[in-house]
């Protein structure tokens, strides 16, 4: 069966085709980071519209070069995200789904980026640690099996991705900050500041970056009052870049031990950085799975493949679904109730 994938949750409209015989087949991606960049950051109506203007040439050509006419189910992101993004792609699947009388699938955002790996020829097995990483998450997951997911852990304020995009901004770096902050500690110390690994040592398995930017924020100020930004920033970007890492890697490790689990997953947009990659892999004793570094942020792939494993929960097109908030713990296997809330 040939799965549409539809993701426009945020500021990336992401459109794919997966065989579940042939795996991913087509997939395109059109990025809003030029629209964003002069406002520093997304603003919701301009990618609710550009969502609009672009998903539908990006469906046309993703099918062309799958050489399928119409697919067989449409799976599109549900939520969690911005609802007026949300809304474009969930009424372009509703209204195709109308019009090829074929089936749709709501799917969870986070469990697209959970799933991601499963793209991949090395793709993890049941049961894994997965950690999710970006702009607006910070996420443990037990995984056991589809659908069968506990939360461990989660942030109590800023998301890491948040918090590198933050540093970066104070840094004076450009959009999208992260990866600009992550290309410019190549060049810095990381032992250069003494930053603070929040959460690290104490019990539980949540996260909190507030104060590992507050921290930043106040070293910023002193060496901008004493004229020394530019020959600093780059030793500011890596210790940041460092204690991010360690708080990371040092509360997966934990969790996975204490879950008895083998093998971890890291995913999101944040699941990207070299250095997050490089520690994780070398520290931990069993084995770490990666998506690609293309759908590690926002994409119409793990749309797909999300919708190909849960073509149990496809239904008739009737509504627009979205949703703002959507927690992982009100999902369940496939073919059981899928609850909005």
């Amino acid at each position: 069966m040939n799965v549409l994938g539809i993701e426009t949750s945020c500021d990336e409209t992401g459109v794919a085709i997966f065989n579940t015989d042939a795996g991913l087949v087509a997939e395109a991606l059109h990025s809003q980071v030029d629209l964003h960049a002069l406002y520093g950051g997304v603003v919701p109506e301009i990618a609710s519209r550009d969502h609009i203007r672009c998903l539908l040439p990006l469906i046309e050509q993703v099918l062309a070069a799958a050489g399928v006419d119409r697919p067989d189910a449409i799976a599109y992101t549900a939520g969690p995200g911005l609802v007026g993004a949300l809304m474009v792609g969930s009424g372009m699947a509703n209204g195709l789904g109308l019009a090829w009388n074929c089936p749709i699938i709501a799917v969870h955002h986070m469990e697209g980026h959970l799933l991601a790996p499963m793209l991949e020829d090395d793709a993890p097995e049941y049961p894994f640690l997965a950690l999710l990483v970006s702009g607006g998450h910070t996420m443990l997951i037990a995984v056991r099996e589809l659908g069968d997911y506990t939360v461990l852990g989660t942030t109590l304020d800023d998301a890491v991705g948040e918090a590198f995009d933050k540093t970066a901004k104070l840094l004076g770096l450009g959009y999208p900050g992260g990866p600009a902050l992550a290309l410019l500690a190549e060049d810095g110390d990381d032992s250069a500041y003494v930053l603070p690994r929040p959460m690290l040592n104490q019990e539980g398995f949540d996260f909190s970056f507030s104060g590992l930017k507050t921290a930043v924020m106040l070293e910023v100020k002193k060496v901008r009052d004493a004229g020394m930004l530019d020959a600093c920033r780059a030793d500011i970007a890596a210790s940041f870049q460092r204690a991010a890492v360690d708080t990371l890697v040092g509360r997966t490790l934990r969790a996975a031990k204490a879950e008895n689990l083998q093998r971890i997953v890291v995913a999101g947009g944040v699941g990207a950085n070299v250095l997050l990659r490089r520690d994780m892999t070398a520290r931990f004793d069993g084995e770490v799975f990666y998506p690609r570094l293309e759908f590690c942020t926002d994409n119409g792939a793990m749309i797909a493949v999300a919708g190909a494993l849960r073509l149990a929960d496809a239904s008739a097109a009737t509504e627009i679904r979205a949703q703002a908030r959507w927690s992982l713990n009100t999902l369940s296997a496939p073919g059981t109730t899928l609850a909005l809330a």
